[in-house]
């Protein structure tokens, strides 16, 4: 569907938690596209260097440090974004990272925010010294911990932490729309956009963007016919990874992305929630479909929706899982 580089959930580096069945599922990357990056979490500097080993064994081809999860669960561990405010441990736990990754000839990346708040942004400081010890690319998200995901990314940060290091640079926040993902590289100059919560339910929208970047003109919103297939197509595997139980309720999420700027999508977002097996909601997205192909050919123009009151929750809830 167009993504040039995807990086997997975060994983945890507590060795005790590598045989759950979550992190289990998320250190399994048979039938994954290369290159498979893994991206890992943690506050001890040796249990991260250990985590990067255990996922390179089990196939991962670039690491990536997790530095931007703004989630509470993750920040009161002193995870994620967290470990913005402690430069010098910031900085113990990437060179044990390199380190750890080096003999096998594989590159670290990382993804941080621009800082803990407005009075503590840092990622310029933090760039170069990461830069310096070996990480090979920076993906920075345009908002600082405190901010979580309201109000809007700012730029100007990412843009100065592309002036100061040499490594490619990755431009995250609000990207959107082939437009926003036009104005945010013309206003970083970065190398690249990373796009987060926009592709949920709309996993089309990197073929989107790179069209619009290649050619200045809009592909045509996907038939219906193309989505449906799609979505049945996520689910199944969303199935197979997570089990019967789990898998049903885990995908009302991703259903009720899918269709809530479509016709009735928002009651049909609330059937789901009642549907408690598999082949039910199966039959029950694919009967949507249909009636839907029946009325049009292809989905309506992508418009902006508003997030909902319970949406950034959610990412964060991803974020902290682990």
């Amino acid at each position: 569907l167009g993504a040039g580089y995807a990086v997997s959930e975060m994983v945890t580096s507590r060795k005790d938690l590598w045989h759950t069945l979550k992190t289990s599922r998320r250190a399994n990357h048979e039938g994954e596209p290369g290159p498979i990056s893994v991206q890992i979490a943690g506050t001890d500097a040796a249990m991260m260097a250990e985590a990067a080993q255990y996922n390179i064994e089990r196939g991962a081809q670039i690491i990536d440090i997790n530095m931007g999860c703004p989630a509470k669960k993750v920040c009161n561990k002193w995870a994620g974004s967290a470990l913005m405010r402690d430069e010098p441990l910031a900085l113990e736990i990437v060179q044990a990272v390199v380190d750890a990754a080096a003999p096998h000839n594989v590159p670290v990346t990382l993804k941080m925010r621009t800082g803990w708040s407005a009075d503590h942004r840092n990622a310029v400081k933090l760039a170069r010294d990461f830069e310096s010890a070996g990480v090979q690319m920076l993906t920075v998200h345009g908002r600082t911990r405190e901010q979580g995901y309201k109000g809007a990314a700012e730029y100007d940060t990412i843009a100065a932490v592309k002036a100061a290091v040499r490594v490619p640079v990755v431009a995250n926040g609000d990207v959107t729309s082939p437009e926003k993902a036009r104005d945010v590289l013309a206003a970083t100059g970065a190398d690249a956009v990373m796009v987060g919560r926009a592709a949920q339910g709309r996993p089309w929208i990197f073929r989107e963007i790179g069209h619009f970047l290649a050619t200045g003109t809009h592909l045509a919103p996907p038939l219906v016919v193309e989505v449906r297939r799609l979505l049945l197509d996520h689910l199944v595997e969303h199935y197979a990874l997570y089990g019967e139980w789990s898998g049903v309720r885990t995908a009302r999420k991703h259903i009720g992305w899918y269709v809530r700027s479509l016709p009735d999508g928002e009651a049909f977002r609330t059937r789901m929630n009642a549907i408690e097996d598999s082949a039910q909601q199966l039959r029950a997205v694919g009967d949507y479909f249909d009636g839907l192909a029946d009325r049009m050919d292809r989905v309506p123009e992508h418009r902006a929706v508003q997030d909902s009151p319970g949406s950034h929750g959610e990412e964060e809830a991803a974020c902290a899982a682990g």
